[in-house]
């Protein structure tokens, strides 16, 4: 039977009452730790996170009410179990309505209070694996499935090094299903039952990076009004994904390389040395060794991240593929929409096949998605596609000091760099405008 795991904090002002709880719990396997006073809780939280309270009402000269509300702020992610005698039950339920998670009445049996912890905790992890699933609902499989040979060894590597716990990169072109990958490594894992957690590394400057990975006190900086967990200790014993890494600000990669090490880290604003066992899965659509050589990258943080390097071949390098996942991704999207279609003409398909895909699997569902809802009869037909220019391949794009106008040349790259990216805003980034600007160039190319 699998031992119970979480690390719980006792607030109570009875010694008496502190030692029956803490023998009660660790005989369970729980992690403990006890305080007699709001101001004990208060410094056990700037060194600790834990997952789950038990707060008496009843602290002496301090208001259990006052403490739930600084506890809420301190660390909002706690789960706090109010600890009353039957005479103050009301104030319990006004407690509840404070933002305390359940209520438990003294005297209670050794059951009881295993079964409170058991039910919150329970609460707690659901909850974590309920906010890195935000955000995958509306998002269908990637589909790692496949007839490709350079496909099928690639997804054989992945099976086999997924059961270790070593660092894996993954690279491969923007839409070709890196996070994907990611994700089904995790489930692969002895680490499957954890969290898997998500950080886009574009989306951030360095500070706001820092404070999203290893979280902040509250005061830390302007506007932390509110202690955060950070990604990493949510990941710990799952996995943390860092998605196109080549991204990763410069400043902080030595704090990166030194958690990936060590497995250490400190919240910003909090001195106080923190541990999560924490597995590293990286991916990009960048070539780090040249980023090495430029000074982009660090070349020791390189060798960490690169343990097991995976390489996902573009779509149109596994042409065998695209009427599955197009059927696959069809049926998905016929039923979400309530739409008629349920499969392509013979020259969809054949449109299909001979499209190039820059932007790979990502960009061949989105194509499919708007077919289902504009297509009003049986079958998929070419028109529903909007496949009607053939995209620039590798082979045909513009090069520099082709015979061509320079307006023709920025059309081409803006709808390439679009085509690869996952949103508007990040295709801006990478094209070293904003966004305002990237509305303008679309409308005047009609893109």
């Amino acid at each position: 039977m699998e031992q119970p795991s979480g690390r719980i904090l006792l607030v109570d002002d009875e010694a008496a009452i502190l030692r029956t709880f803490r023998f009660c719990l660790e005989d369970a396997g729980y992690t403990v730790a006890t305080a007699n006073s709001a101001a004990q809780a208060e410094a056990l939280l700037l060194r600790q996170v834990y997952d789950l309270c038990f707060l008496d009402l009843r602290l002496g000269e301090d208001n259990g009410l006052d403490v739930l509300q600084q506890m809420r702020i301190q660390a909002p992610w706690m789960r706090v179990v109010i600890v009353t005698a039957h005479s103050a039950v009301d104030t319990a339920v006004d407690a509840m309505q404070a933002g305390a998670a359940d209520y438990l009445v003294k005297p209670c049996s050794p059951d009881q209070l295993r079964m409170a912890a058991a039910k919150q905790l329970e609460f707690r992890q659901l909850s974590a694996r309920l906010e890195a699933l935000e955000g995958e609902v509306r998002r269908s499989s990637l589909g790692l499935e496949s007839r490709s040979p350079a496909m099928m060894s690639v997804l054989e590597t992945a099976r086999q090094v997924a059961t270790t716990d070593a660092n894996i990169l993954i690279l491969g072109e923007s839409g070709s299903g890196k996070g994907e990958l990611a994700r089904s490594i995790h489930a692969w894992s002895r680490r499957a039952k954890k969290t898997f957690v998500t950080i886009n590394c574009p989306s951030l400057s360095a500070d706001l990076m820092e404070s999203e990975m290893f979280g902040h006190t509250r005061g830390a900086f302007t506007g932390a009004s509110e202690s955060t967990l950070g990604r990493v200790s949510q990941a710990d014993g799952g996995t943390l994904f860092l998605d196109e890494i080549g991204d990763f600000p410069h400043a902080l990669q030595p704090k990166l390389l030194r958690f990936i090490q060590d497995k250490e880290y400190e919240r910003v604003g909090d001195p106080v040395t923190r541990r999560a066992d924490v597995r590293i899965l990286a991916a990009t659509n960048r070539n780090l060794e040249q980023m090495v050589a430029e000074g982009e990258f660090r070349e020791d943080l390189l060798y960490r991240l690169n343990v097991i390097v995976l390489t996902l071949p573009p779509l149109r390098e596994r042409k065998e593929d695209i009427i599955d996942l197009a059927e696959r991704f069809l049926a998905r999207f016929v039923k979400d929409y309530g739409r008629p279609a349920h499969g392509f003409s013979d020259e969809a398909k054949e449109a299909l096949r001979q499209y190039d895909w820059p932007g790979n699997v990502r960009e061949l569902r989105n194509v499919i998605e708007r077919a289902s809802i504009i297509c009003s009869k049986d079958l998929v037909d070419v028109p529903n596609l909007g496949l009607t220019e053939q995209p620039t391949s590798a082979s045909s794009a513009p090069r520099v000091g082709e015979s061509m106008s320079l307006e023709a040349l920025e059309k081409a790259h803006i709808a390439a760099v679009m085509a690869t990216s996952e949103t508007l805003d990040q295709a801006a980034r990478i094209l070293g405008i904003d966004s305002s600007t990237l509305y303008r160039k679309r409308k005047q190319y009609g893109l």
